[in-house]
């Protein structure tokens, strides 16, 4: 059997994000990836220099073109910069009857902003719902609940709540942007919360974390993984990445994470 899994997302010239990581990490992780391109950015390891979104039309007929075909096992949404593409790709994902891993992806690792104000209620009321698990990190989680930045667990999981109370399924509230010698994830589901923690890698080569995290929990569903430990995997797997990553040599600035990491031969 082909596992297949799609990523909604925008296109990083330089590679080490969006669609380009979502489709490293399917391949790494064994899953045929197809892809449909939100926007296409002009950024390197430095950063963004421009974004162009693709129209809703286009964007809509790539998703009836690849679910009308592809027996898709799971699907994977991130970069959505515009309050028109997100209700396109909600509309066409309810007309599939599908849900999706959601990765509100607002700012890139650089700090440039790849979501439009005005776009964050359409991402909160059209995609939240359609979340099989969203994976803000904190300052998108803060965001999204309307709160300042979580600064502990409790916090981190109250906001997770709050998320999930907008229609999200479930809610990882990722903690790599706060401090500690370990780096805490937050998941919480309608039962249960679930806390994950693992040391924090002290690298400048982490570009592509988070899409490459959203989209292996994706692949891990596809291959027929319950949540919590579909997140314990995709965890495992981002980690080996961040600490390979030293390993590449992509780049002057924040380089990518390692996604083939176990595959290739590049330790000399």
């Amino acid at each position: 059997m082909t596992r297949i899994g799609l990523t909604i997302a925008g296109s990083d010239s330089g590679g080490g994000a969006g669609i380009q990581a979502d489709l490293k990490t399917f391949s790494a992780l064994g899953l045929f990836g197809a892809s449909v391109v939100t926007a296409v950015t002009a950024q390197n390891t430095h950063g963004v220099r421009a974004v162009e979104t693709l129209s809703p039309d286009i964007v809509g007929a790539q998703i009836d073109a690849v679910l009308d075909d592809l027996a898709v096992d799971a699907i994977k949404i991130g970069m959505v910069s515009r309050s028109d593409v997100i209700r396109r790709i909600a509309d066409r994902l309810r007309a599939h009857g599908r849900r999706a891993v959601l990765d509100p992806v607002m700012v890139a690792t650089s700090g440039d902003r790849l979501l439009e104000e005005e776009a964050l209620d359409a991402l909160r009321i059209e995609l939240l719902p359609l979340a099989l698990v969203a994976t803000p990190n904190l300052p998108e989680a803060a965001l999204l609940a309307a709160a300042p930045q979580a600064d502990d667990e409790a916090a981190m999981r109250a906001q997770g709540e709050r998320i999930r109370a907008l229609g999200a399924e479930a809610v990882l509230v990722k903690g790599g942007h706060g401090a500690g010698a370990s780096s805490v994830d937050i998941l919480v589901t309608p039962d249960a919360a679930f806390r994950f923690a693992a040391p924090r890698i002290a690298t400048t080569s982490d570009h592509g974390t988070g899409c490459t995290l959203s989209a292996a929990i994706a692949a891990h569903l596809a291959r027929g993984l319950v949540l919590d430990a579909a997140v314990e995997q995709a965890r495992a797997y981002l980690q080996g990445a961040l600490v390979a990553a030293g390993r590449l040599r992509v780049g002057g600035g924040r380089g990518p994470v390692h996604h083939f990491h176990d595959w290739w031969d590049d330790r000399v």
